[in-house]
């Protein structure tokens, strides 16, 4: 999402270069293209202004033009005031003194209201805690039948009673129903509109009255740029929202409404959803985005996928096998098989410092499910001799591959291009010499 965003930001710092001296009239160009950055990525222009000043004020104040290291210094407050602009600490889902904790989930339709709470719920079960979603959307056509239908894909108890009961009375027999059953959580889906009205308002806020939620989270689609905030912070003055969830932050938007959404509001972002699956809704780490978004990456997060997917022990496997160099294509493959599960490529390579450098080593665009099919195949009509020792395959072996795996031969040398640039970056991220902003060490 912030690809566009992140350029631009680097452009500008680069300028700086590594220059011992960088002058006030540097640190005010600089400035002026981030301002511009900002406002082209849809940030709201008041953050936009008021982001700048801090940062200038702060690299001014602190008479970091005259350090031995300017340029990566003024890096770091941008890094700094980027994380306070998303929110500062990580913040955590508010849990009920006396179970079970309740969950409001608001927002208007479209925005991934009721993927949102599926995806939370099974977040929630995740981490072993017992969650029941309530369907109290009797507006939306289908929004009932949607939310049962993923419950029962999950495995997630629900409740629900059609759309002829008032959502006030399926609320107070979901709860009950949930006490009953010893669960931990309880998420009531709400009423949606294609847009705000009074009517609507007024039945969220008698239900937030009813229920007293631990929390109340508004959805919002992050690709609906500032009309999304606008409903954000509409919805938090007649509601009283506690958090955000972001969805389609894996989209192409231009990124303002996660910059903005914070700072209109004051309400934390808690969740963000980065795609279509169940899986798809992590916790929301300011500290982890503005990485990203400078260009810095976000290890952590990639790392906690990769864990996921492969266990420790698989993890340092690999490591191992990266700083020995012997990682072969047959290693190759089966990483490609755990990746796809981990999320789309480009998103991945997202989280890598210099992300933008590698997708162009990389050519991750290219690499959709036709290209992994096209890998796996490529890479089993070799000869076990041929994946331990694939840069010793030469031109008839490529033929002879080709012919197997139904492919051409620019194919397989596309694929061994991308392994050795791929088995090269790996190798260097195992050792912890991450690629890095200019200016910064």
């Amino acid at each position: 999402m912030f690809e566009s965003l992140t350029d631009k930001l680097q452009g500008a710092f680069k300028k700086f270069g590594s220059r011992g001296v960088v002058t006030e009239e540097d640190l005010d160009q600089a400035l002026r293209e981030v301002r511009m950055a900002m406002l082209e990525a849809d940030v709201n222009f008041k953050v936009v202004r008021e982001f700048t000043s801090r940062v200038k004020e702060k690299a001014l104040g602190a008479e970091v033009l005259r350090s031995l290291t300017p340029a990566q210094q003024v890096i770091d407050i941008v890094h700094g005031e980027l994380v306070e602009l998303l929110g500062g600490a990580a913040p955590k889902l508010n849990t009920a003194n006396t179970p079970p904790t309740v969950v409001m989930v608001v927002g208007l339709q479209g925005s991934g209201k009721t993927t949102s709470i599926a995806k939370l719920a099974n977040l929630l079960k995740k981490q072993r805690l017992r969650p029941l979603v309530v369907a109290c959307d009797i507006y939306r056509p289908a929004a009932v039948d949607q939310l049962v239908t993923l419950a029962k894909q999950l495995d997630v108890p629900y409740h629900e009673e059609g759309t002829a009961a008032k959502p006030a009375v399926i609320a107070a027999n979901g709860l009950e129903k949930a006490k009953r059953m010893g669960m931990t959580h309880v998420l009531v889906d709400t009423a949606g509109r294609l847009h705000i009205d009074e009517e609507m308002m007024r039945e969220v806020a008698d239900l937030r009255r009813q229920l007293n939620p631990a929390e109340v989270l508004f959805v919002a689609d992050a690709m609906a740029g500032q009309d999304a905030v606008t409903a954000a912070k509409e919805f938090h003055d007649k509601v009283g929202t506690t958090g955000l969830v972001l969805t389609k932050m894996d989209g192409d938007a231009r990124g303002g409404a996660a910059l903005s959404i914070r700072s209109v509001t004051g309400v934390p972002v808690k969740f963000i959803g980065v795609g279509e699956k169940a899986d798809a809704l992590e916790p929301f780490y300011p500290d982890r985005l503005a990485g990203r978004i400078l260009g810095m990456g976000d290890m952590l997060s990639l790392i906690e996928r990769a864990k996921e997917q492969m266990g420790d022990e698989d993890t340092d496997k690999f490591k191992d096998k990266l700083k020995k160099g012997t990682f072969d294509l047959q290693d190759f493959v089966e990483q490609l098989r755990k990746v796809r599960k981990m999320g789309p490529l480009g998103q991945l390579v997202g989280m890598l410092p210099g992300f933008n450098k590698i997708k162009a080593q990389l050519d991750v665009d290219s690499m959709d499910d036709g290209f992994f099919n096209h890998a796996e195949a490529i890479v089993l009509s070799m000869t076990p001799w041929e994946r331990r020792h694939p840069e010793k395959i030469d031109g008839k072996r490529r033929k002879r591959i080709a012919r197997g795996s139904g492919t051409d031969v620019q194919s397989v040398n596309q694929l061994l291009k991308q392994f050795f640039e791929a088995r090269k970056i790996a190798k260097t991220l195992s050792t912890g010499k991450f690629p890095v902003l200019p200016g910064m060490r």
